[in-house]
């Protein structure tokens, strides 16, 4: 017993050491907000205020920064999603040549690095003139997130037992019908996983907005995060912590809505097929 408590006892001590790690960040960024004369060191400040979160609010830059950032992540996800449900059903539901290839394909490219690409890609753009545009910008990012929302809907269909869909065929029920009516509301949980990956991978998303796109009124809030830096390593520590809570809400809001749908989303399958 004594042995299991020391064991119990340095697991718990490893756990808390891990926490600390990833807490004290979190901790400085928010106190640090508040404080005109952030440093690096974290302490509470001696007169809080809201002037850092003013100046960052009030700043024409920031606020298209981030129009910019959640036209890209919005309509990167609702592409994504859209056209995800779109691929996964053939492969879901119907008996295709090569399929297993395809899907093999798929997944390999699940795994590719967007860095990999990044050299053709932007050749790619400069030939064709994409370069310095936002839709052209979020079509690559969708074409880049494509095969992971493909690849999960996939699997999340699996569960949905087909006998749902012929029971609607009886009824009357086009098989576009029965994607609307039947499917994509048994799928709600998977639908909400791939969206809020998408969104948050676009969302922190920094090494590819800041390759094709040059102009600064055109950059998300991710790339303009480093304007809080300047030369010398001298860096406006308070307007960058509280830049920093603001870029981090759109993401705690959609966790927040969607976490229940999320957690029935990695283990959808059985009610489904019940």
């Amino acid at each position: 017993m004594k042995q299991k408590r020391y064991q119990n006892l340095l697991a718990y001590g490893i756990l808390s050491l891990i926490a600390l790690v990833f807490v004290v960040p979190l901790v400085w960024v928010l106190v640090a907000s508040f404080d005109q004369h952030a440093t690096t060191v974290l302490k509470i400040p001696e007169s809080p205020s809201l002037l850092n979160y003013q100046s960052v609010v009030q700043d024409s830059t920031n606020q298209k920064a981030f129009l910019n950032g959640l036209f890209l992540s919005g309509g990167q996800t609702i592409l994504v999603v859209l056209l995800s449900i779109m691929a996964a059903y053939p492969l879901s539901r119907f008996k295709l040549k090569h399929k297993q290839k395809v899907l093999m394909g798929i997944l390999f490219m699940t795994s590719l690095p967007i860095t990999a690409v990044m050299v053709p890609v932007y050749q790619l753009f400069i030939f064709f003139r994409l370069t310095d545009s936002l839709f052209s910008t979020l079509l690559f990012l969708t074409a880049s997130q494509l095969p992971f929302g493909i690849w999960m809907m996939k699997n999340f269909m699996d569960d949905i037992s087909v006998d749902l869909e012929e029971a609607a065929w009886i009824d009357g029920a086009s098989r576009m019908k029965g994607v609307k009516d039947v499917i994509i509301p048994l799928m709600k949980p998977g639908i909400f996983t791939v969206a809020i990956f998408t969104f948050i991978g676009s969302w922190g998303n920094f090494f590819v907005p800041y390759i094709l796109l040059s102009s600064p009124s055109k950059l998300p809030a991710s790339v303009t995060l480093y304007q809080f830096f300047g030369q010398y390593g001298y860096a406006a520590y308070g307007q960058l912590a509280a830049y920093s809570v603001l870029y981090m809400l759109p993401t705690f809001v959609l966790y927040y809505f969607a976490q229940n749908y999320m957690s029935r989303g990695f283990t959808m399958g059985g009610a489904a097929k019940g």
